[in-house]
């Protein structure tokens, strides 16, 4: 027992259990929220929808040069001049894999946002679970959850989370099997080479990868003036400046070369990115990262955005 007067630092237990506290306490609130996002962004949408084996009709086209003429529907032909071809929809789940990063770095909020990296994450985590089980599609958690193709799958998400040990780092992917695609949410304020060296085995693999970068904007103003000391979340050292605007300029031209070179790298290799920043909409991240997952081209991507 410590004698009175003495401070005592916090053990990595105590640290370890409270934030998972905190986490288990934001939860609920992030699926109220995802839910509100998913009914405004779903709305008029049909999921992941795509031709393929199936009983359900999906759509009529225009006949090609090469098809066989058994698939004509005669009926539709009959209307007009051209000929069209009745497609099914392909009735097969997909398997989604979702992660959001929890790692102190996360719980970040500054005055200039209204929410935490950390709340933002989960929220976008589990409107993207909530969207794609309405579409039929199984949804996964490395290491937290197997794939489940449920209603519920969010709710189920979310209870997981709850109860989910603390991690740090990207997750760990063993686990996923056969053809998937993967869907990272975090700040990746790593340096940009040693994200990518845990993230290129997982596309090497066959694994179709999306990336969502969270950053609060003072992240990227860098609006700090005078003294100031600044803490790494996650190590603990400390950094004090006697005038931090001086730093301005070749902090955000380092913090944004580090976001080009991922991105860059990520859509080399055939992975989409997307940045959603915590004093903007979650919606305006989740229509990109579901529409990348539709298979849309970049050109209408980056028109809806």
């Amino acid at each position: 027992m410590a004698s009175i007067g003495q401070i005592v630092e916090q053990t990595a237990g105590s640290e370890v259990l409270k934030r998972a506290r905190q986490r288990a306490v934001l939860v609920p609130d992030c699926m109220v929220e995802a839910k509100r996002i998913a009914n405004t962004v779903i709305a008029g949408w049909h999921g992941r929808r795509k031709r393929g084996i199936g009983e359900n009709f999906w759509q009529f086209r225009p006949y090609a040069d090469g098809e066989s003429f058994s698939r004509i529907d005669w009926r539709r032909s009959a209307r007009d001049d051209h000929m069209y071809i009745r497609d099914r929809e392909w009735e097969a789940a997909h398997t989604v894999w979702l992660w959001a990063d929890m790692s102190p770095s996360m719980m970040y909020k500054s005055t200039l946002a209204s929410v935490s990296k950390e709340s933002r994450a989960l929220v976008l985590m589990l409107a993207l679970a909530e969207i794609l089980a309405r579409s039929g599609e199984r949804i996964g958690c490395p290491g937290i959850m197997e794939p489940v193709s449920a209603r519920n799958a969010a709710e189920r998400l979310a209870a997981a989370i709850m109860h989910a040990p603390l991690t740090e780092g990207l997750p760990d992917t063993r686990m996923i099997r056969g053809a998937s695609d993967i869907v990272l949410i975090g700040d990746f304020l790593d340096d940009a080479d040693r994200v990518m060296q845990r993230i290129t085995p997982l596309a090497r693999r066959g694994l179709r990868g999306h990336v969502v970068e969270v950053a609060d904007p003072a992240e990227e103003t860098f609006p700090y003036t005078g003294r100031t000391e600044f803490t790494d979340p996650e190590t603990g050292e400390k950094l004090t400046s006697g005038r931090a605007e001086t730093l301005r300029e070749d902090y955000q031209q380092a913090y944004l070369a580090r976001r080009d070179t991922m991105s860059d790298q990520l859509r080399r290799m055939g992975w989409s990115f997307t940045h959603n920043r915590t004093d903007r909409l979650a919606s305006e991240a989740l229509v990109a990262v579901h529409m990348h997952l539709s298979g849309m081209p970049p050109a209408a991507i980056r028109s809806a955005g």
